[in-house]
């Protein structure tokens, strides 16, 4: 527990310190913490996630219910962008019109987030860059940041203090002693002064907590790079990495620098965080860099892709395929797979393959059973765990299994088991007096999805309407009345679409007419006609029949056009 001088001088008394993901629990993505202590309210990431391509039915990605601040809005005091991911950003110009706080972030994702919230036209919120070993005070509460080594250059973890002790979020990170970078490289020393000041709750991240060892250096790509540089010395090689793996395609940059090869940046978005990355202060072999119309000048260029997911694999087809203006590819031409094969993507990847292969070009991909993703491994969470010394341990961050094999960590270290808890999206730890007291649900959450720029249907009725549509299509049933008489002046005319032949299924369209001709003249006959709940009536009953006859429930759309009607 903390020092009960520095708690005296510079901790807030909080009755109680609350903490509740709002996702990013038993799932991918969409990584959202609330931390509450007293009355202060500090959110970490904000995140999206995207849809399984099989589910996906027009969505473009998920983010959270934000509904739970509704009512909390101005106790708000930060919000904690560790990294650039989309993973623990993606969500934040959708939270930010809901919620309005101050961004704590890295330089390079400071950068991104800028140009996100200009894109999106939010203004007014204020973004905080934080470098190495920095230690803030917002609303007059001690928030200390400690630099780890991360896909992404400045990522952090943080420490926000408490009267019962700190609440610690490792941040996503490896053990890398070798990487001597500035803008890579981590300092946990600064967990282990935490640790004598006194954690209450120390919550890592669970991705990587199912490997074993250490995960450095096995997240490098460098040394095997170097295999296929030295094996094709004059031949052009494509390289495809994922543009948020900033580490790798800085790897990239390193290994053309020591075989003195030319570099294309093919994509915009490439160039632009390259562009990014000079500008604080990361050194780029501009001298090696040409523009892609020159790829032919020499016979050794390395052209890097970058992309994310599908769109990454479908633009290497492109380039296999010579279907691009920029770039022409030969049979002697190399390509490597640097980006993993993430779930989703595997039809495409398959394709990709295919076309590579009959244009004859030689293809290489990385085995990511060997060349880790850079999460904390089984001997990184340990080094965590014994650095902070917590009383409560919280994984976050992964699918359940991973969760359990984070817990199981814990355990080994000698957490007493009753306090790791694996939480629930929408369950809230609660503690007092430095005991965990409850673990009570707190909010019942629904996805929300995102289709162009506005989201919609948190309940999913949208969702599944379209689900019906894909699979068991839809009827159209219109029909015309007099505006005054209310009596059947045209129709009733039906269409289908992915349901049923029409021809060979008249007696069926025949009974569906029937029906609507039914419930109208009965509805005008009885003085209750309305067109909404007469149309209502037609759709249940039209759709009950459909169901007994042909064992399908298409999307049923009656149709009733009251011709005459003065608007």
């Amino acid at each position: 527990m903390p020092n009960k001088n520095n708690t005296a001088k510079s901790v807030k008394k909080d009755a109680t310190v609350k903490i509740m993901a709002l996702g990013g629990l038993d799932e991918d993505g969409k990584n959202m913490l609330v931390v509450e202590a007293g009355e202060d309210i500090y959110i970490i990431e904000a995140g999206l996630k995207f849809p399984d391509a099989s589910q996906s039915l027009g969505i473009e990605y998920i983010i959270q219910d934000f509904s739970w601040f509704q009512d909390k809005k101005d106790r708000v005091k930060a919000i904690f962008i560790t990294h650039g991911h989309d993973d623990v950003m993606g969500a934040l110009p959708h939270l930010l019109r809901q919620v309005r706080a101050d961004i704590y972030t890295a330089p390079l994702a400071a950068r991104e987030i800028s140009r996100m919230l200009k894109k999106e036209k939010i203004s007014g919120v204020k973004i905080h860059k934080i470098n190495r070993h920095d230690s803030k005070r917002i609303s007059g509460r001690k928030i200390s940041f400690f630099p780890v080594t991360q896909s992404y250059p400045g990522a952090y973890g943080l420490a926000i203090s408490t009267s019962q002790g700190y609440v610690v979020y490792s941040g996503e990170f490896v053990e890398n002693f070798d990487d001597l970078d500035d803008h890579f490289r981590g300092n946990i020393t600064i967990c282990s002064k935490l640790g004598q000041e006194g954690v209450l709750v120390l919550m890592q991240e669970s991705k990587g907590a199912e490997r074993s060892g250490n995960t450095s250096p096995r997240h490098r790509i460098l040394p095997i790079l170097e295999d296929p540089f030295t094996q094709y010395p004059d031949r052009h090689i494509f390289i495809s990495v994922y543009t948020q793996s900033v580490y790798q395609i800085q790897e990239v940059m390193a290994a053309c620098r020591e075989a003195n090869r030319p570099l294309v940046l093919y994509d915009k978005e490439l160039r632009r965080l390259v562009d990014g990355l000079e500008e604080i202060g990361i050194d780029i072999p501009r001298h090696l860099i040409i523009p892609v119309d020159r790829t032919r000048d020499h016979d050794n260029t390395v052209i890097l892709i970058s992309g994310q997911g599908t769109p990454l694999f479908k633009q290497l087809s492109n380039i296999a395929n010579n279907e691009v203006d920029d770039v022409q590819f030969s049979q002697d031409d190399v390509i490597v797979i640097a980006s993993p094969v993430v779930p989703g993507v595997e039809t495409v990847y398959k394709s990709m393959e295919n076309d590579i292969y009959k244009r004859g070009g030689i293809l290489k991909v990385i085995d990511h059973k060997k060349v880790l993703s850079m999460h904390a491994s089984k001997e990184d969470l340990k080094m965590m765990i014994f650095m902070c010394r917590p009383k409560y341990y919280l994984p976050v961050k992964g699918e359940y299994r991973m969760l359990c094999a984070n817990a199981m960590i814990a355990e080994e270290m000698g957490i007493d088991p009753d306090h790791i808890r694996i939480l629930d999206n929408g369950q809230m730890a609660v503690f007092e007096d430095g005991e965990l007291v409850s673990c009570k649900m707190e909010a019942e959450l629904h996805d929300t999805m995102i289709d162009g720029k506005e989201n919609w249907d948190m309940a999913g009725v949208v969702l599944k309407d379209r689900e019906i549509l894909s699979t068991d299509g839809v009827m159209v049933l219109a029909i015309g009345l007099d505006a005054k008489t209310k009596k059947i002046v045209n129709g009733p005319d039906i269409q289908t679409r992915g349901f049923i032949y029409l021809r060979d299924s008249e007696y069926i369209t025949a009974e569906c007419t029937k029906i609507m001709e039914d419930i109208i003249r009965e509805n005008v006959e009885q003085k209750k006609y309305e067109n909404l709940e007469t149309r209502s009536q037609i759709r249940d009953k039209v759709s009950k029949y459909l169901f007994k006859t042909t064992g399908k429930r298409p999307m049923v759309l009656p149709v009733i056009l009251e011709i005459g009607q003065r608007q």
